[in-house]
C-alpha cells in the first residue's frame, strides 16, 4: 500500500497513477480511442453538414460519393473506438482497483486486532469497498477525457481556423469556458458534498454494522430506536450530500449547454455574416456551424468528471489513512526460520506499551513455557493477562524486555510464522457462518473426516455434531448464533487443537459461560492439553491445581507465582482471588 500513502507534498491519486505505469499502454490507447471516437462524432456531424448543404446544390452524385462513404465509415468507426476506449480505460481501473484492494486487504491483516482499534468495522468496509470503488474515476473520467477533449478541441479549432479564423477563435473560447471554467464552478459548488461523501458513507456502514450485530442488545435495552436514529441520521447527511452532488452536476450541465448555445449562435452569425459578404459558401457554413455544435461533446462529460474526481479525492485519502497506519508490529527483514519442535518460549522483563499510551499495559513479565508444561496466567480484569497473550501472537511487540523462541529473538521471526508455532483461542472467538467443518478446516483447509473428528472429540463435541441431522455440514449462524455459548468455546477450542501448534494459548476459554458450563469446559480442556505446552490465561481458578505453574498478574506486573497449593497458603493476591470465588483452600 505504499503506492498510495501520502509522501510530503503528494496526493493519493498521483500514487494510483504510479500503480498504472506497468499499463501505459493500454492508457494510451485508451486516449487515442477516446479522441478517435469523438473526433468521428465532430467528423461525422461536420461531413453530413457538407453533404445536406452540398445536396441541396443538385451536383452529380460523383461530387457527393466520397462523403456519404465518410458519414458510413465514420458512423461505424465512432462505435468501434467508443468501445475501444471503454474497454481500455475500465482494463486499467479494474486492475488498478484489483491491486489496491489486495493490498489493502493484506494491510488490514497486518493491523489486526491491535492496529484497527482506531477505526469502526462498519467503517473499514466501505474504505475497502466503497473507497477503493470510488478511485476508479480517475482512469475513467480522470485521464481519457480531459485529454480528449483537448485533442478533439484542438483538432476542431484548426478546422474551423481553416476556414473562418473569427469563427475559430469564438470556439476556442467556449471550448475552454466549457471545458476549464464550469468544471472549475462545479468542483467548487460540490467542494463540501465531495469531501464529505466517503466519511458519510463510512459513517452509515459503522452505522448499519453497529445495529446489525448489536440488535440482541438494542432490544434487551430497549435501545432499537435509539440506534435507528443514528442510522437515519447518517443516512440524511449521505442523502443530502447527493442532493448537493446533484444540483452541482446539473448546474454544470445547465451551464454548458447555454456556454455551447452562445458559442454556436456566435460561429453562426459570424458564418452569416462573412456569407453575407461574399466571403464564405453556404456549404463552408454549414460545415462550419454543425463542427461547432459537435465539438461541444468533448467537453461535456468534464464537469461531472470534476465532480467524480472530487469524490475519487476524498475516497483515496481515506484509503491512504489505512495505508498510512503503522504496523503494530515490526516484521524483519531477514526473518529466522522456523524452528522444529520441540519449541521453548520465555519472557524476561517484558513489557508491552500501547500506541498512544503514557505507561506500559504489563511490565517486568517473566514466563518460561517448556515443552509440556502447562501454565496459568491468572488475575483480575484489567490485569494484563491478554496484553501477554498478544505479545506471544506477536500481535504486539515489546517495549521493554526480551521474548526469545528456542532461544532466539521472536521480533526475529515472521509474525505469521510464529502464529502457526503458537497459536489458541482468543479472549472472544469469531465462529463464521458457515458450517461446523468450514469453521474447524480453518485452522488447516486440508484436514481429513478423521482429523476433524479427533479435534472434536478431544473438545468433547463429536456426540453432539453425530447427533445433528445435518452432521458436519449443520450451519452455526452469523457468529455462532445457531450454537449455545459452551459450543461456540467448545468448536473454537476444536479449532485450536485442530491446529496442532507448538504452544496452545488459551486466552478465557471459558468467559461468558454459567458455572455448571465452566467447570465442564475447564475439565475438558485441561484433559486435552495434557502433556501439551499450554499457557492458560484466565481469571477463573477451577482446575488450576492441575497446571505446573500459576503466574499471578496484579496491575500488569508478577505478583505472585508458584503452584496452586502453594499460592493459596501464601495469603497474596491469588488466595484472595480463591476466596472471592469461594474456594478458600
Amino acid at each position: 500500500m505504499t503506492a498510495i500513502t501520502p509522501a510530503p507534498g503528494g496526493h493519493p491519486l498521483i500514487g494510483l497513477l504510479r500503480l498504472a505505469r506497468p499499463m501505459r499502454r493500454e492508457l494510451l490507447l485508451a486516449v487515442l480511442a477516446g479522441a478517435g471516437a469523438c473526433g468521428a462524432g465532430v467528423a461525422l456531424l461536420a461531413t453530413s453538414g457538407f453533404l445536406l448543404a452540398r445536396a441541396s446544390q443538385h451536383p452529380d452524385i460523383v461530387a457527393i460519393s466520397v462523403a456519404v462513404v465518410l458519414v458510413r465509415a465514420l458512423s461505424v468507426g465512432r462505435g468501434v473506438l467508443r468501445y475501444a476506449e471503454r474497454l481500455y480505460s475500465h482494463d486499467v481501473a479494474f486492475r488498478v482497483l484489483a491491486d489496491v484492494r489486495v493490498a489493502m486487504c493484506r494491510k488490514l491483516e497486518r493491523l489486526a486486532p491491535a492496529g484497527l482499534a482506531a477505526f469502526r468495522s462498519g467503517d473499514v468496509l466501505t474504505r475497502l469497498i466503497s473507497d477503493v470503488d470510488a478511485t476508479q474515476d480517475l482512469f475513467i473520467r480522470g485521464i481519457a477525457p480531459p485529454l480528449t477533449a483537448v485533442l478533439v478541441g484542438a483538432g476542431a479549432t484548426t478546422a474551423v481556423l481553416l476556414i473562418l479564423a473569427p469563427a475559430a477563435g469564438v470556439l476556442a473560447a467556449g471550448l475552454l469556458a466549457a471545458g476549464v471554467l464550469v468544471p472549475l464552478v462545479v468542483a467548487t459548488a460540490a467542494r463540501r458534498a465531495a469531501r464529505r461523501a466517503a466519511p458519510a458513507r463510512g459513517e452509515l456502514g459503522a452505522a448499519v454494522t453497529d445495529l446489525l450485530n448489536g440488535s440482541a442488545e438494542l432490544h434487551a435495552f430497549g435501545a432499537v430506536e435509539a440506534g435507528l436514529d443514528r442510522t437515519r441520521a447518517a443516512d440524511a447527511e449521505l442523502t443530502g450530500l447527493a442532493r448537493r452532488s446533484a444540483a452541482a452536476s446539473g448546474l454544470g450541465a445547465g451551464l454548458t449547454a447555454v456556454v455551447s448555445g452562445l458559442t454556436l449562435w456566435g460561429v453562426l452569425l459570424l458564418g452569416v455574416a462573412a456569407t453575407g459578404a461574399g466571403h464564405l459558401g453556404r456549404v463552408p457554413l454549414a460545415v462550419i456551424t454543425l463542427t461547432a455544435l459537435a465539438a461541444f461533446e468533448a467537453v461535456t462529460a468534464l464537469p461531472a468528471a470534476a465532480l467524480q474526481l472530487g469524490q475519487a479525492r476524498s475516497a483515496a485519502d481515506r484509503i491512504a489513512a489505512v495505508a498510512g497506519t503503522p504496523d503494530p508490529v515490526c516484521r524483519p527483514d531477514h526473518p529466522f526460520p522456523l524452528p522444529e519442535r520441540p519449541v521453548t518460549v520465555s519472557l524476561r522483563g517484558a513489557g508491552v506499551r500501547y500506541r498512544g499510551q503514557a505507561t506500559d499495559a504489563v511490565r517486568d513479565i517473566d514466563l518460561d513455557l517448556r515443552p509440556g508444561r502447562r501454565v496459568a496466567l491468572v488475575g483480575a480484569t484489567g490485569a494484563g493477562k491478554s496484553t501477554v497473550a498478544a505479545a506471544l501472537f506477536r500481535f504486539a511487540d515489546l517495549s521493554a524486555g526480551t521474548a526469545r523462541l528456542n532461544g532466539r529473538d521472536l521480533a526475529g521471526y515472521d509474525p505469521d510464522d510464529v502464529r502457526t508455532a503458537i497459536t489458541g483461542c482468543a479472549a472472544d472467538p469469531h465462529i463464521f457462518d458457515a458450517t461446523i467443518r468450514d469453521n474447524l478446516r480453518l485452522a488447516k483447509p486440508d484436514a481429513g473426516d478423521a482429523e476433524l473428528a479427533a479435534a472434536a472429540d478431544q473438545a468433547r463435541l463429536l456426540g453432539w455434531i453425530e447427533s445433528l441431522p445435518q452432521g458436519w455440514d449443520t450451519p452455526v449462524g452469523t457468529h455462532g448464533t445457531a450454537l449455545s455459548g459452551g459450543q461456540r468455546q467448545r468448536l473454537a477450542l476444536a479449532r485450536a487443537l485442530l491446529a496442532d501448534p507448538a504452544v496452545l494459548i488459551l486466552d478465557e476459554p471459558t468467559a461468558h459461560l454459567d458455572p455448571e458450563n465452566r467447570r465442564a469446559l475447564t475439565a475438558d480442556l485441561l484433559a486435552a492439553t495434557a502433556g501439551r505446552s499450554t499457557l492458560l490465561i484466565t481469571h477463573d481458578l477451577e482446575g488450576l491445581d492441575q497446571v505446573d505453574e500459576i503466574v499471578v498478574l496484579d496491575r500488569g506486573q508478577v505478583a505472585e507465582r508458584g503452584t496452586h497449593s502453594q499460592l493459596v497458603r501464601a495469603g497474596g493476591v491469588y488466595q484472595r482471588l480463591a476466596e472471592a470465588q469461594g474456594d478458600p483452600r
